[in-house]
C-alpha cells in the first residue's frame, strides 16, 4: 500500500516539506527561471499551483537549503543567499467594495514598514512600497524579492462593475509601477494570476515583464505532465486500477479523459490539472474535484450579455494577442473562459497564426456543460440532473413523446424581444441538452441557417431529428426523407425514428413533432 500524503490544498512549501507531503520536483524550471531572467508573470487557472510555487521561490530565496534536500536545486545551488522578501497575496480578501483592496494593501505595507521603517512623506500605496523596497535594499545589502500571488483577484471579482474595476485598476497599476520604476533594488519579482488584463489595464506600465504563460520550457512548471505521473505515482495507478476493478491500461485514459489535457501553447504536452489527479489518487475515485471548488457564474454571465452561440465554444478560434489580454471591458468573453481554465488550446494555424480552442477533459466539458442548463432553461440547479438522467432513459427506451414533452417544459418563460436572440436561445438550448445526451449516449449535431439537424443513437434505437425554426414540423420531416438522411442506416439493425420538429415564434416553445 502507498503511503503517500497527497498535498491537497497545501500552498506552504516549508509546512509541506517539513510533514513529509508528496512533491512532485520542480526545483530545476525554478532554478532556471531565477537564474535567466528578472521580472516574470504567469497566468495559469485556479488550483493549479501557483500559491505553492510562489512559496517554493519564497523559501528558495530565504535561503532555507534544508527544505531542498534531495530535489533538483540542491545540487544546482552553491550559495543559499538570503534575500528581504516582499511577499503581497490577495486571494484573501473579497473584492466588493473600493476600500478592500485598499485594507489588504495598507495590512501588507504596515508589516513591512515595521521591518524596514516608514517615511512620513510618502503618503500614497506606490510612494510607500517604492521607499521599502530601497529601505529593504539598504538594510541588508542585498536586493529585494518580489511576490505578488493572484495579482488580478480584484479585478476579476469585479468583473461587471466597471466603476468598482476602474478603482481598481487605477490603483493596483500606480502600485505595480514600483517594479519598473525600483529595478536597481529588485533582484527578482513574479507577479501570478488566472488572467492577464491587457490593453489600457495594470499592465501597461509593466513592459519589462517576462510573460512566461505560453512560453513552452515552462509548461511544467504548474500542473503534472504524463512523464511526471509516471516517474512518480507508478505504484499508486496499479494500486488505483486494482481498486477499480480495470486494467492498469484502464486506468490511464481514464485519468487521460477526466483530468489532462491543457495546453498552454501550441506544439506541447498535455498537462493535468494537478487538484483533480491527486484527489483522485487519494480517494481511488473519479469525480469532479477542480470543478466543483468554484462556480464559473461569472463566465455564464458574460455568455449571456454577449448572446454567445454556445455551439461555437467547443471550437473556437482566435490569435494569440485575444488569448493573452482580457480588455477590463471585455466584450469577448473567450479569453476569461480560456484564462479561467475552461477552454484550452486544441490546434494552431501556424500560416495565419490562429489558436483553435476546446474544452481541455471531460471534467470540464460535463461541468461546465451541467453548470449552464439551469441559467439557459427552466430548470433549478437541484433538478437538472435528474432532468438530464430522465431524457437519456427516455431515449434509450424509444419514449419520444415524453423526451419532446419534457423538452418543452425547458423552453416555457422565455421572453425574447428579438428574433435572433429568440433563434439563438433554441439553439444554445437544444446544444446544451443534447450535449449533455451526449455524455451517455452517441450524438451528432449540426446548425445551419435557422434548422438543426441531429443523429442520436442508443443501443436500440436511431434517431434523425430536424428541429425548423421557422416552418412547419413537417416540413421538417420532408427534409429528412428529401435528403435521405437515413441513407447511412439502411442495413443498421437498430429501429429507426425519424422526427422533424418546429418552433413558433407565438409560443415561443417546440410546437409539434411528427415521427415517421
Amino acid at each position: 500500500m502507498s503511503n503517500k500524503i497527497y498535498p491537497i490544498g497545501i500552498q506552504n512549501f516549508e509546512s509541506l516539506r517539513q510533514d513529509d507531503y508528496f512533491y512532485i520536483d520542480k526545483t530545476a524550471l525554478i532554478y532556471q527561471m531565477v537564474k535567466t531572467g528578472r521580472y516574470y508573470f504567469l497566468s495559469r487557472p485556479r488550483r493549479f499551483g501557483k500559491s505553492l510555487l510562489i512559496s517554493t521561490l519564497e523559501a528558495y530565496f530565504r535561503g532555507k537549503k534544508e527544505l531542498f534536500m534531495g530535489l533538483a536545486i540542491e545540487k544546482l545551488e552553491k550559495d543559499w543567499i538570503k534575500y528581504p522578501i516582499l511577499h503581497l497575496d490577495l486571494n484573501i480578501e473579497k473584492y466588493d467594495a473600493p476600500e478592500s483592496l485598499d485594507n489588504i494593501l495598507e495590512k501588507s505595507l504596515v508589516a513591512w514598514e515595521k521591518l524596514y521603517g516608514a517615511e512620513p512623506s510618502e503618503r500614497s500605496f506606490s510612494l510607500r512600497f517604492a521607499g521599502i523596497i530601497e529601505r529593504a535594499c539598504e538594510q541588508t545589502g542585498q536586493r529585494v524579492v518580489i511576490l505578488v500571488d493572484e495579482y488580478d483577484k480584484p479585478m476579476l471579482q469585479a468583473i461587471g462593475n466597471e466603476e468598482l474595476q476602474k478603482q481598481f485598476r487605477n490603483t493596483l497599476k500606480a502600485f505595480y509601477g514600483v517594479l519598473k520604476t525600483m529595478d536597481g533594488c529588485i533582484k527578482f519579482a513574479l507577479l501570478t494570476g488566472v488572467t492577464k488584463f491587457g490593453k489600457v489595464s495594470v499592465f501597461s506600465d509593466l513592459n519589462n515583464l517576462d510573460d512566461i504563460s505560453m512560453r513552452n520550457q515552462y509548461i511544467e512548471i504548474c500542473g503534472v505532465s504524463e512523464q511526471e505521473i509516471h516517474s512518480n505515482l507508478e505504484n499508486e495507478i496499479h494500486e488505483f486500477a486494482a481498486a477499480r476493478g480495470v486494467t492498469y491500461d484502464k486506468l490511464c485514459a481514464e485519468l487521460r479523459e477526466n483530468y489532462d489535457g491543457y495546453h498552454f501553447t501550441h506544439n506541447s504536452i498535455g498537462i493535468y490539472n494537478p487538484f483533480s489527479l491527486l484527489n483522485a489518487f487519494k480517494y481511488k475515485e473519479f469525480s469532479s474535484y477542480w470543478f466543483e471548488t468554484g462556480t464559473p457564474t461569472y463566465l455564464v454571465k458574460l455568455l449571456k450579455k454577449h448572446h454567445y452561440d454556445l455551439e461555437r465554444m467547443a471550437h473556437e478560434e482566435t490569435d494569440a494577442q485575444v488569448l493573452n489580454s482580457i480588455d477590463s471591458e471585455s466584450t469577448n468573453p473567450i479569453p476569461v473562459i480560456y484564462q479561467s481554465g475552461y477552454l484550452t488550446i486544441k490546434g494552431y494555424d501556424e500560416r495565419f497564426g490562429m489558436y483553435r480552442l476546446g474544452f481541455p477533459n471531460r471534467e470540464v466539458e460535463e461541468g461546465f456543460i451541467r453548470f449552464l442548463l439551469p441559467f439557459y432553461t427552466n430548470v433549478n440547479k437541484v433538478e437538472a440532473p435528474f432532468a438530464i438522467q430522465k431524457f437519456v432513459h427516455e431515449v434509450e427506451s424509444g419514449d419520444y413523446d415524453s423526451f419532446f414533452r419534457r423538452l418543452q417544459s425547458f423552453f416555457a418563460d422565455t421572453t425574447y424581444e428579438v428574433i435572433r436572440e429568440q433563434e439563438l436561445h433554441y439553439e444554445n438550448v437544444l446544444f446544451i441538452v443534447f450535449k449533455l445526451i451526449g455524455f451517455y449516449t452517441q450524438v451528432e449535431y449540426k446548425t445551419s441557417n435557422g434548422r438543426i439537424d441531429l443523429v442520436l443513437k442508443t443501443d436500440k434505437f436511431i434517431y434523425i431529428m430536424e428541429f425548423k425554426l421557422e416552418g412547419t414540423a413537417e416540413e421538417a420531416l420532408q427534409q429528412i426523407n428529401d435528403k435521405r438522411y437515413a441513407l447511412p442506416f439502411e442495413m443498421d439493425e437498430r429501429k429507426l425514428f425519424k422526427i422533424g420538429i418546429n418552433f413558433s415564434e407565438k409560443t415561443r416553445n417546440i410546437e409539434k413533432w411528427v415521427v415517421e
